[in-house]
C-alpha cells in the first residue's frame, strides 16, 4: 500500500470520529491534538483532496438552507485499512522536542541571571495554564465521552501531556532554586 505522511494518517484517524468537514477536522485538532500534533488549515485541505483522490475517503457535498455548501468526508474501507496498517507499524524514532526555553537556557551565560529567572518564571506560568487546560479537557472527555471507545485512548494521551507538564513544572522549580 502507498505510504503517506503522518498528517494524512492523523486526518484518516480524525475521520473515524464524528468530524466530516474541513472545519470540523480543524476544530477537532485545535481542541484535541494540538498539544502534541499541529496541523494547519493549509495542510488539511490538500490532504483531504489527496485522501479523496486516492479513494481513502468519499466526499459528499451538503448544503443547509441559508448556509454555504460544504464537503463532508467519510472514510472508505481502503482508508481504514491504510490507517490500520500505519498504526501497526513500529515507531521510526523517538519524538524530537523543539523547546525555545531550553535553547535560550543553553546559551544563558550570555544574559543576566535576572533575565534567565524571568524566562523560567514566564515558562512556569505558561505550563500552569496548560495544565489547567488539560484538566478542563479531561473533565470534558470524562463527562461527555466516557462511553465512547475513543475516550479511553484520548485520556491516555491527555495523561501523558499532564505528566510531562508536571515534570516540566518540577524542573522549573528546581532550576530556579539552583540559579
Amino acid at each position: 500500500m502507498k505510504k503517506y505522511n503522518d498528517t494524512t494518517y492523523a486526518i484518516l484517524g480524525i475521520l473515524t470520529t464524528d468530524c466530516r468537514s474541513g472545519y470540523e477536522i480543524k476544530s477537532f485538532i485545535d481542541n484535541s491534538l494540538t498539544h502534541f500534533w499541529k496541523i494547519s488549515y493549509g495542510q488539511i485541505y490538500p490532504t483531504l483532496k489527496l485522501i479523496e483522490a486516492d479513494e481513502l475517503a468519499t466526499v459528499q457535498i451538503t448544503s443547509d438552507e441559508g448556509k454555504p455548501t460544504r464537503k463532508e468526508y467519510s472514510l472508505t474501507k481502503k482508508g481504514m485499512q491504510a490507517l490500520k496498517e500505519w498504526l501497526e507499524q513500529p515507531l521510526k524514532q523517538l519524538p524530537v522536542e523543539r523547546n525555545e526555553v531550553l535553547l535560550k537556557l543553553f546559551f544563558g551565560q550570555h544574559q543576566t541571571v535576572e533575565q534567565t529567572l524571568q524566562l523560567l518564571e514566564d515558562y512556569q506560568k505558561k505550563l500552569k495554564a496548560t495544565y489547567e487546560k488539560y484538566e478542563g479537557i479531561e473533565e470534558m472527555i470524562s463527562y461527555y465521552d466516557n462511553n465512547k471507545n475513543d475516550a479511553k485512548y484520548w485520556l491516555f494521551t491527555l495523561d501523558y501531556g499532564k505528566k510531562v507538564t508536571e515534570a516540566a513544572l518540577a524542573w522549573c522549580e528546581e532550576t530556579i532554586k539552583n540559579l
